[in-house]
């Protein structure tokens, strides 16, 4: 019954207010940020992705949710600038390139690194391994063991394997997201 009753809530809620989301998509260079954040945008793949230089933002809604994503460079000059935007957000995006075994210790460090950070505690970070279309990708338990995601535990920590360029599993990540905006500020 009180399940019943926090639907109809939440459906009335849905009615009136609207939930806004900010997120931090990190991650190293070619691992398909910007795709993603494309991808959530428009439902549209492209090809002629050029790597980003610093950060891009992106308001992005769905539904009754707004989304500010920012997408910051994965490049080594830009990896100090990830903390000052991951700060006060709703959720931490880590993304991946899966079938990249060669940056694996480097995306291990750099995601310790950053969720070291005092700034930071308590912030869910969702890890995804992207590019699960490629031959030889990691699964998700290979990424949660290769990360040493297990080892996280002073934050939500989620891991979900997907392929900006096939569309596969955005949809989850999109409910994981959007559910991370329950706790966020609404607005009418």
């Amino acid at each position: 019954m009180a399940a019943l009753i926090k639907s109809l809530l939440d459906w009335l809620r849905s009615l009136f207010f609207k939930t806004e989301l900010e997120l931090t998509l990190v991650g190293l260079q070619n691992s398909g940020k910007t795709t993603l954040v494309n991808v959530i945008a428009s439902g549209q793949f492209s090809e002629d992705m050029i790597p980003t230089v610093g950060f891009n933002m992106r308001k992005v809604v769905k539904g009754n949710v707004t989304m500010k994503l920012w997408d910051i460079g994965g490049q080594p000059r830009f990896r100090s600038m990830w903390e000052r935007y991951c700060r006060g957000v709703n959720a931490i995006v880590f993304v991946l390139d899966s079938a990249d075994y060669e940056k694996l210790d480097a995306a291990r460090t750099e995601l310790r690194s950053l969720l070291e950070k005092p700034q930071l505690a308590n912030i869910p970070v969702l890890v995804l391994g992207n590019k699960n279309d490629l031959e030889g990708a990691m699964s998700v338990e290979k990424i949660i063991e290769e990360m040493n995601l297990k080892t996280i535990n002073n934050r939500e920590v989620s891991c979900y394997s997907i392929s900006a360029k096939k569309q596969v599993n955005i949809d989850i990540t999109l409910q994981w997201l959007i559910k991370k905006g329950k706790g966020s500020k609404n607005t009418i």
